[in-house]
């Protein structure tokens, strides 16, 4: 009988500072063990409130430590959300992807621990500019890139500014533990992505995001919309989805004055039929674990007829923009 193809995926919160260095560190290390971590699967690791601690490196470590075989980072963690200004000054925080030295540090860290990293970076491509991420394989091997597809532009979320519409398409990365489908952000909104990652093959999907108030109006309180939407794209593919959101208050000079957002957190975890496995706060850093069992979900799936049921011929109607006429 075969072995049981079980893999531990894991979502980090933490609030960014605007140094990419403090930022990068966070992410990495816990060479030394500051919290005594609970060994079971499926919880949440939190600090107590105001630690000073280098978080990023301390939490993939924390998140291995804990069996992860999968990390997933949120979206631009190198600094605070730049998005809500538009501001020239801004785009210079964009490097190549090339030698990048956020990935070249994740890949070493990679192939350390044996853990897969999806990294998200602000790229520069000669005269374009796109949101992307690097997924970076168990042995430090990058295995290339997505360019976030959809691109808001609302206050406070300005990044058509910033950023051109990715050009890579929907894709799905061979790790070494699963086929996964990484998409960024707003692509969370969007069902089409989440099927087309899974009709390729994806056995998870994996969601970086900044998210969190809303500028021009406070009342707006929009997690429980975002984390349903994610629960819905689970729960239509029967895979598991993993979302990994910041924390914290970041205040950015504007065109107009000062802008704030507080980001929301609550990052999560849900299993195939999209009920949450595990999920952060609001207020605190995290790392959330869980295990899934990919040929038991496998056979699920294919017995839910899902897939087996598509009707492709008769959805053209999604090429369109409005419900008449092909996007040529």
């Amino acid at each position: 009988m075969e072995k049981p193809r079980n893999v531990v995926v894991s979502a980090l919160q933490f609030a960014c500072t605007d140094d990419v260095s403090t930022n990068v560190a966070t992410a990495e290390s816990l060479a030394t063990p500051i919290h005594t971590l609970n060994p079971q699967l499926g919880h949440q690791f939190m600090t107590s409130p105001g630690q000073k601690i280098s978080f990023l490196n301390q939490l993939v470590r924390a998140a291995h430590k804990q069996g992860a075989n999968i990390v997933l980072i949120q979206e631009l963690f190198e600094g605070y959300y730049f998005c809500q200004a538009q501001r020239g000054d801004f785009i210079q925080r964009a490097k190549p992807y090339k030698d990048h030295p956020t990935i070249l540090r994740m890949q070493k860290l990679a192939k350390e621990l044996g853990v897969v990293i999806p990294v998200s970076f602000f790229e520069e491509a000669n005269n374009a500019h796109y949101n992307s991420i690097a997924i970076i394989d168990a042995d430090g091997t990058d295995l290339g890139i997505y360019r976030k597809s959809h691109i808001p532009d609302g206050p406070g979320y300005e990044e058509k500014f910033y950023f051109n519409p990715g050009d890579t398409g929907f894709k799905v990365f061979h790790t070494k533990f699963a086929k996964i489908g990484v998409a960024i952000c707003w692509d969370q909104w969007f069902p089409e992505a989440a099927r087309a990652m899974v009709l390729q093959g994806a056995e998870i999907l994996f969601y970086p995001t900044a998210i969190g108030s809303e500028p021009q109006d406070g009342s707006i309180d929009s997690r429980d919309h975002w984390k349903r939407v994610m629960q819905g794209h689970a729960r239509a593919n029967l895979v598991p989805v993993v979302a990994s959101n910041r924390i914290g208050k970041e205040i950015i000079e504007t065109e107009h004055g000062k802008s704030e957002i507080t980001f929301y957190g609550n990052s999560f975890i849900t299993g195939p039929t999209g009920e949450i496995v595990s999920i952060a706060d609001d207020k605190e850093e995290a790392v959330l674990i869980a295990q899934f069992d990919l040929d038991n979900i496998k056979s699920m799936r294919h017995s839910w007829g899902v897939f087996r049921d598509r009707r492709p011929d008769l959805y053209k109607v999604l090429l369109t923009l409005d419900g008449n006429n092909p996007v040529r």
